[in-house]
Parts: C-alpha cells; sequence; structure tokens
C-alpha cells in the first residue's frame, strides 16, 4: 500500500508540474488563448462523452451551474492564461512555478472570507514570508527598462488572485447547506465549458497568428488534455481518497524546484543562485502556515 501511495505521488508530481514544459513546446505553434481553447475544446468534449456514456451527464439549472463555472472560469481560464502569457514572454517555466506556489498561502491567509474563521497570525506571516521570496527572485530578474519582462514575470501574480478567488468561493459553496453539489466528472465538465467559452472569442479575434498543427504541438496539447488535465487532476482524486486532503495539497509546493529542473533538462533554463533562494524563503512561508494548522 505504501509502496503503491508512493507511486501515485510520484506520478501526481511530475505529470501536473509537465504541464508547464508541455505548454512552453506548444507555445511556438499556436497563441496563448488559442493554445488555451484547443485544450479546453478537446478537454470538455472528452468529459462530455464520458458523461454521456456512462449516463451521467446532466444539465443543472444556471443557479447551480453559473458558481461552478465561475469558479472554473477563474480557477482554468484566468489561472492557465497568465501562465502562458508569462511563458510567452520569456519567462523560465520553473520561475512561473514559483510564483503561483503562493496560491495555496493566499487561501489559508484569505479563507476566513469563505468561513468566517479569524485567520491564524502564521497564516498571514506565512504568506509575507513567501511573498518575499518570490519577490526576491523577480527582483533579480526583471529588467525594469523593457516592459515586455516587467509584464512577463508579474503577470503569474493574476493567476495567484484568480485560483485564490477560484478557492474561496468553492469553499463557501461548500459550507452552503442549500449548494448543490456536483460530482467530480460532471463539475469538470461545467469547468471546461465555461473555460471554453471565455477564451473562444479572444483566440478568434485577439491572437494574431493561426495555430500551426504540426506534430510537436499535437504532443504538447495531448500531453496538456490527457496527461495533465485528466492524468494529474484523476491522481489527485485517489490520493485525497487515500490521504488527507491537506497533505495532498502539500504537494504543489514541491512544483517550483520540480519545474526548475524540468526547464533546465528540456530547454536548458538557468537555475540562478537567487531562485534557489527564493524557493528556500518560499518553503519558510509553508512552514509557518503548518505551525497555524498544528495550533487549531
Amino acid at each position: 500500500m505504501r509502496r503503491t501511495t508512493f507511486f501515485l505521488l510520484l506520478g501526481f508530481v511530475l505529470l501536473w508540474n509537465s504541464g508547464f514544459i508541455a505548454a512552453e513546446y506548444g507555445l511556438p505553434h499556436a497563441r496563448p488563448f488559442s493554445l488555451l481553447f484547443w485544450r479546453y475544446l478537446a478537454l470538455t468534449l472528452i468529459v462530455l462523452a464520458y458523461l454521456l456514456a456512462r449516463n451521467r451527464f446532466l444539465w443543472v439549472s444556471w443557479r447551480v451551474a453559473a458558481p461552478n463555472m465561475l469558479v472554473g472560469a477563474l480557477a482554468h481560464g484566468v489561472w492557465l492564461l497568465c501562465v502562458l502569457l508569462a511563458l510567452d514572454y520569456g519567462v523560465p517555466a520553473g520561475i512561473v512555478a514559483l510564483v503561483v506556489a503562493l496560491q495555496p498561502l493566499a487561501t489559508g491567509a484569505l479563507s476566513g472570507v469563505a468561513t468566517g474563521e479569524r485567520p491564524h497570525f502564521y497564516q498571514w506571516l506565512g504568506l509575507g514570508v513567501g511573498f518575499l521570496g518570490v519577490l526576491l527572485t523577480l527582483y533579480s530578474r526583471i529588467d525594469f527598462g523593457d516592459y515586455r519582462s516587467v509584464f512577463g514575470y508579474l503577470i503569474p501574480l493574476g493567476s495567484v488572485m484568480a485560483i485564490t478567488a477560484a478557492n474561496l468561493i468553492q469553499r463557501k459553496m461548500e459550507l452552503k447547506s442549500s449548494s448543490q453539489k456536483l460530482p467530480v466528472d460532471l463539475t469538470l465538465f461545467y469547468h471546461g465549458f465555461a473555460t471554453v467559452l471565455i477564451i473562444g472569442v479572444p483566440a478568434l479575434f485577439v491572437d494574431e497568428a493561426p495555430t500551426v498543427w504540426v506534430p510537436e504541438f499535437v504532443f504538447a496539447l495531448s500531453w496538456m488534455v490527457v496527461g495533465v488535465s485528466l492524468g494529474a487532476y484523476g491522481l489527485m482524486w485517489v490520493l485525497i481518497a487515500r490521504m488527507d486532503a491537506t497533505r495532498v495539497a502539500s504537494l504543489f509546493y514541491l512544483g517550483p524546484p520540480v519545474t526548475m529542473l524540468m526547464g533546465w533538462v528540456a530547454f536548458g533554463d538557468r537555475i540562478q543562485l537567487m531562485d534557489i533562494v527564493g524557493v528556500v524563503v518560499v518553503f519558510s512561508g509553508v512552514l509557518l502556515t503548518q505551525l497555524a494548522s498544528d495550533k487549531k
């Protein structure tokens, strides 16, 4: 059982963080909006086909669908769009992963918005320390005389805000006894459908260049859909069934070092001293938030 769990953990970490690398492979052949649109169109159709084959598809009322679609648009659409824009502007995948690693810290500190509970001092302190670690890394890399560099390195903060908001909305929905709970597969359909809707128009009218359907792009897109959106997402739910959800969530903190290593192997991305310093400081913030959990 322990060996199986270990391989599940390893598979999840590798699959989830490989999404940054696959996106970087796909971007030379499609603009960010288009890449995101094709990914979620394929994912939504696959999930829809599965639901129909299992006779599980259900079109719920807009009162139920709307908040779920809002969560999906934020957690998938806005979150990934900011990631893709950063990669498109030349930000290394490992640095993007380091910035978005702030999300669990931000969610923990702001959880009182959804639960009505007062966040622990260590949660705010952990978020502050984590934010400092990210700022140290970004400051060492940003060329403040180049607006593309400034935009590229700061836009992942939009990912943090979007997915934090999505998590708080989701948590508030779970706490409402009147909210209808949807199964995981149906929730994934509504999330994907919402992402297709909000990304479709800019994919048509904002992206200047058409998608180039070369084998490398098809492989990268397929990996993002099957390996990441289905494989990693599915493993996450298997792990949650085997162990505490908080321990599963802590796996996301492995993202920055794992992605930095992947980026070095795949693209030769240089790992600078301040990148390592940033990772260490962010992990210190994580440890502080764990103190908050222990004291509850």
